[in-house]
């Protein structure tokens, strides 16, 4: 199996990529607007096709990303009939299964922090996400979007604390940076639903919770019902139009050859290789600028903010670099040439040589 767990530092959200080996087939688990590039970029670069975006619930602290990889990828969207949500193209019940390949995750209703809560319990029972319902040591809340502490308590020790012990559970969000549980953990440790922990202490626990309500709430509940769906006019500003680019999960826009051969006369082209071999045997792209990388930031104000740049070297390393730096000083229209020089040589563009 391949198994990936991504973090929003904003809302301590987890994203899970979970695919097959075998097939490369994939599910992706409550994505996150603000990185839905980074989880497509992850997804290609792994080379896997995205089967299904699951969300465990309609959550209330973050804006999910599973509209964008919808029209990213075509592929659906699934989520509890319960739910409310409106374009869900795979409306889940309990005991559903989602395949991805040769491996399936099942449905288990869990309801309490929202009447649509599920957590996804891999095939083999190894590993179960458990979205906001049990948490690590802890559980999500339920003093609004319709909670009920009883049903949460019954979901947990009914739904999830019945699985194996050795079974590793996923949550959709921890604030202290644990990354994983298991139910036998859980059963032991957990001082809201562990074992002899009786239904009235749980549900005196969380009328005293006195806790805040998010801060997106009013956003992101909205938002989630329509699957993340932008406003009209947003979707044109999603990514650079300048020209054909690709985001990396290192967090840069690339560009391949050819598309920078097709817009060379539009963009700068800043060479930050060293003035060496700017100037050698290699050659260089024509009209190309050299900054050597250790001087861009002292040369940064001298570029022109009314054009694109696209940053060169040998090998698209020391450019990726020259990327961040330029962003860090409000360039926005910056990508890197994947591959650099080596790549642009190779498929046999234009050079310059001295």
């Amino acid at each position: 199996m391949i198994f990936r767990q991504l973090f929003d530092p904003t809302s301590s959200t987890y994203t899970y990529l979970v695919g097959d080996r075998a097939t490369r087939c994939a599910v992706i688990i409550d994505c996150v607007l603000e990185h839905w590039q980074r989880d497509a970029a992850l997804v290609r670069e792994l080379g896997l096709t995205p089967v299904a975006i699951l969300e465990t619930h309609v959550h209330a602290d973050h804006v999910t990303g599973a509209w964008w990889l919808r029209r990213e990828f075509g592929c659906p969207i699934a989520l509890a009939a319960a739910s409310g949500a409106a374009g869900v193209d795979r409306p889940l019940a309990d005991a559903d299964r989602i395949a991805f390949g040769h491996r399936h995750l099942t449905v288990r209703a869990t309801p309490g922090h929202t009447p649509g809560c599920l957590t996804y319990v891999l095939d083999d029972a190894s590993a179960a996400f458990t979205g906001d319902c049990l948490l690590i040591r802890g559980t999500g809340r339920t003093d609004f979007q319709r909670g009920d502490a009883a049903a949460m308590f019954r979901s947990i020790r009914e739904r999830v604390l019945t699985l194996p012990d050795d079974c590793l559970l996923y949550p959709a969000h921890d604030y202290r940076g644990l990354t994983v549980s298991s139910v036998a953990e859980e059963r032991r440790f957990n001082p809201r639903v562990a074992d002899g922990v009786a239904e009235r202490d749980f549900l005196g626990y969380m009328r005293n919770l006195g806790l805040p309500h998010p801060k997106l709430l009013e956003r992101a509940v909205p938002a989630n019902l329509r699957l993340g769906e932008p406003d009209p006019g947003v979707e044109a500003r999603d990514r650079p139009n300048w020209a054909p680019l690709r985001f990396t999960v290192a967090g840069v826009w690339e560009i391949d050859p050819a598309g920078l051969a097709e817009c060379a006369d539009e963009v700068l082209i800043l060479d930050v290789r060293s003035t060496e071999e700017f100037q050698g045997p290699a050659g260089h792209i024509d009209g190309a600028r050299c900054i050597p990388l250790d001087q861009l930031a002292a040369g940064a104000d001298d570029l022109p903010r009314d054009r694109p740049i696209v940053t060169v070297c040998q090998s698209g390393s020391r450019s990726a670099q020259a990327v961040v730096l330029l962003q860090k000083a409000d360039f926005h229209r910056v990508a890197n040439l994947a591959g650099g020089m080596l790549r642009w040589t190779a498929e046999h563009h234009r050079i310059t040589h001295p």
